[in-house]
């Protein structure tokens, strides 16, 4: 997913031109982006999309309230026999919490379609803990950033480089630990695509496998950022060849342009391929 696009599930007029989007992923947000008094109606509104929904070409993902507040279980009693791919659990701290949410979110399975979890680290303690939660349970599949909820109560800056290069550090870090993917947060100052399009680049740099857009402008941008460049397929096609070559003489390292090559290079090559490989794919067809 290398842009997530959030779409307020109480606002219906919207669902169709996400759908017609260059989104990677469409988040549908039954938490934040909802007031308390339209929780009720927005599900609703929600539940009966999804459920007409013919087989979309996007990953589908709810943000539903925090396990532990009355809204939650309302939330997923309402996706029952949805078509939803993640669902995206909010306000992660504690891995015993987020087992006994997964074992009610694990309800919305189908024969056909494994529903997976991403959590969102946005507080202290999660941040603390988010090698633990990515480990909790085998649905999770990823980690996500919540910057104004980690950031905001704690008076750090969210221009601070150095802070948001330590948070994504950590969460890169525990969500490697785990084997699954990091995604960077929500950007909000929507008409500052240069600020968005550098925070994207960073989070590239650390890792991530893509990030939140809260505004339709942001999606190109974060599509193009979070793919490998020319240079960078170009290098890792030569590196898998090399690496193809020296396995059948069963040398482990060797030299590609100069630069000395083993196994922590060839396995970023190749997934460096997978992806370029995947998105001509999908382009081409």
């Amino acid at each position: 997913m290398r842009s997530k696009l959030f779409v307020p599930a109480s606002r219906p007029e919207l669902f169709d031109k996400a759908m017609s989007s260059a989104a990677d992923a469409l988040s549908f947000d039954l938490e934040d982006a909802v007031a308390q008094s339209q929780k009720s109606q927005a599900r609703a509104l929600l539940a009966r999309f999804l459920r007409e929904l013919p087989a979309p070409d996007k990953t589908i993902v709810v943000r539903v309230n925090a396990f532990g507040t009355d809204e939650f279980g309302a939330d997923i009693d309402a996706l029952a026999g949805t078509r939803v791919d993640i669902v995206n659990l909010p306000m992660a701290e504690d891995a015993s919490a987020v087992i006994q949410a997964i074992a009610r979110i694990e309800t919305l399975q189908t024969s056909s379609r494994r529903v997976g979890v991403l959590l969102n680290i946005e507080t202290p303690r999660g941040l603390r803990k988010a090698a633990e939660l990515a480990r909790s349970h085998p649905r999770v599949v990823g980690l996500q950033i919540g910057y104004a909820d980690l950031l905001e109560p704690c008076g750090i800056a969210r221009s601070d480089r150095d802070a948001l290069a330590h948070v994504r550090l950590a969460v890169r870090f525990a969500a490697a630990e785990a084997g699954v993917a990091a995604y960077d947060g929500a950007f909000a100052a929507v008409k500052d695509a240069d600020a968005y399009r550098a925070e994207c680049l960073m989070a590239k740099a650390h890792g991530f496998a893509g990030k939140s857009c809260i505004h339709p402008s942001q999606i190109a941008i974060a599509n193009e950022t979070f793919m490998p460049d020319a240079a960078e397929i170009a290098w890792a096609r030569k590196v898998v060849s090399a690496a193809a070559i020296a396995d059948t003489r069963g040398v482990g390292a060797y030299l590609v342009d100069g630069h000395m090559i083993d196994k922590p290079f060839v396995e970023r090559a190749r997934a460096v391929v997978a992806l370029a490989d995947k998105f001509a794919t999908e382009v081409t067809t």
